[in-house]
């Protein structure tokens, strides 16, 4: 109790004094158990819940008989967070961003070094997002509070975050004030947050601030859902849209012109996009090359004016830096002729490909094969290759030198290592040796001695089970009994046998070749006849 009691306000201490005991208990309290804590007599407490009750401060749950926060809390709330306005002016926005994206969406605004849960509008899904209204979260593991942050002036900004205590809520919780600073000066440009299983586990959120026309930052909305949905590549999509509705609720909070801050991303005349996307900055020509890649385009952002360069016929998948310009990697229709164009026996083949269409003119790969002195034989594989345009290049350079170069060098060292083995080994060159896991080597022995008591002979069995366990993925997809008995010496009709019984126990599951009845080629695959 505090001094203002000698003042002849003692009732109404207590009566505070209630809704903070009922406040800070998000199950409720019961009369017994709150006279006992506030050592009230009962008759006075009585009197007080029947009062709150009546004004909507409190209400009582009949089934568990306890007393909860009203409603009229959360309006006296919104009235002294955010005013009326605010949560009138981002009704419609948070159902319509509910609607586009089935998930929840919320408003909040930031109290001290946290954000309070204004609104919230429930998505679609069974599994969703269920934060209660006026709970309240740090400001910096949360889409909401990233965004507040980010709208601020810098001094304000950096004043707050060198506040924070910046505790991780969750193991994927910024905890270094060096890095949220970063990522606040990335939202700040781009215009939207994200919090990336930042406060729940498992929760991904896309937030923006809420800007009136005066420059103040109300508040933020978000739209958050689960990790499976929310995509980090789907939040890149979302963003944009939280964004312009944030910045639709700013414009109805007054008529006047918001000023502009530095750092913040602006509207510049030119072609409008529907997803822009892989910035890239020439400092020779100053200016910013960028894509659309659903309607796809490259423009080039030069001064305060926007030019469309050059349009796709495919989804733009990368742009890259050429000298004072910029190479576009798309899906592309790709078609050349092939020929061989040198053939020594034993030693050089060479194969030429002409290209009528995609981003080279030809293409020449030549595999020579020397006998060295110690009996063992050099390898050498050498491209040629002759982009169409000098934009190319780039891309041309990534996919040979550091893509295909790395796998012909693995597919090179395995066929090596391969020529090593004994003769006779059961090593294919072109598939690594099947990794058969100590579960599944287990289980096989079962079914194989199984297989044993059903009948089928020691060898036949034995055989299956050396298959299953040693050859590669690809093989075992596909076994045939008669090439697996001739191979281990075993009568064609017991290598059958051992294949109908393992797949009758489950060790095998049967297909079936439907055999062309003029050609006498494999036209179809069944699982039954």
């Amino acid at each position: 109790m505090t001094a203002r009691t000698a003042e002849g306000t003692a009732s109404l201490d207590k009566a505070l004094d209630v809704l903070d005991a009922v406040g800070s208990a998000p199950a409720g309290l019961g009369q017994a158990e709150l006279a006992a804590r506030l050592n009230l007599p009962r008759t006075t407490l009585y009197r007080m819940l029947g009062t709150l009750v009546a004004r909507g401060l409190l209400r009582r749950d009949p089934l568990r008989r306890v007393y909860c926060l009203g409603h009229r809390c959360f309006e006296y709330a919104r009235a002294a967070y955010a005013m009326p306005d605010l949560v009138a002016a981002a009704g419609a926005e948070l159902q319509a961003l509910r609607d586009m994206t089935g998930e929840t969406t919320y408003l909040a605004t930031r109290d001290g070094l946290e954000v309070v849960s204004l609104e919230r509008c429930d998505g679609a899904h069974g599994q969703r997002s269920q934060s209660a209204l006026g709970e309240r979260k740090p400001l910096h593991c949360t889409s909401q509070g990233k965004a507040i942050l980010a709208a601020m002036p810098p001094e304000q900004r950096d004043a707050i975050v060198r506040e924070l205590s910046l505790a991780a809520v969750t193991p994927r919780s910024l905890t270094d004030r060096r890095r949220l600073l970063a990522e606040l000066r990335l939202t700040a440009t781009r215009g939207w947050s994200i919090d990336d299983e930042e406060i729940v586990v498992g929760v991904r959120c896309c937030g923006a601030a809420i800007v009136d026309a005066d420059g103040a930052v109300r508040g933020s909305i978000s739209v958050a859902g689960p990790a499976f949905r929310l995509t980090m590549e789907r939040l890149a999509l979302l963003g944009p849209e939280v964004a312009e509705a944030a910045r639709r609720i700013g414009a109805q909070l007054s008529t006047r012109q918001a000023p502009r801050r530095d750092g913040e991303a602006v509207l510049v005349p030119g072609e409008w996009a529907f997803h822009g996307a892989h910035p890239v900055w020439s400092a020779e020509a100053g200016g910013l090359y960028w894509a659309d890649t659903l309607a796809p385009a490259v423009h080039w952002l030069h001064g305060e004016a926007d030019t469309v360069l050059a349009r796709a016929d495919a989804p733009i998948e990368a742009l890259l830096p050429d000298g004072d310009g910029a190479a576009v990697q798309v899906g592309l229709k790709v078609k050349w002729r092939e020929r061989p164009y040198e053939w020594i026996e034993g030693q050089r083949l060479g194969v030429l490909r002409e290209y009528s269409e995609g981003p080279l003119h030809w293409y020449v790969s030549a595999v020579e094969l020397v006998a060295r002195p110690d009996g063992g034989t050099t390898l050498t594989h050498r491209l040629w290759l002759k982009p169409r345009a000098s934009m190319w290049k780039p891309v041309v350079w990534i996919e040979v030198k550091q893509r295909l170069k790395g796998k012909l060098d693995r597919l090179y060292r395995r066929l090596s290592d391969v020529a090593l083995l004994p003769e006779g080994s059961k090593e294919d060159a072109f598939e690594s040796p099947r990794d058969t896991k100590r579960g599944e080597r287990r289980r096989l022995e079962a079914l194989i001695v199984k297989l044993r008591e059903d009948g089928v002979t020691e060898r036949a069995s034995k055989a299956l089970e050396e298959v299953l366990n040693d050859w590669p993925d690809q093989a075992v997809a596909r076994l045939r009994p008669i090439p697996i008995a001739r191979r281990y010496g075993v009568p064609d009709d017991e290598m059958i046998e051992a294949c109908l019984v393992g797949a009758s126990i489950g060790l095998l599951l049967p297909l079936w070749d439907v055999i062309c009845p003029t050609c006498r080629v494999p036209t179809k695959v069944v699982d039954s006849l």
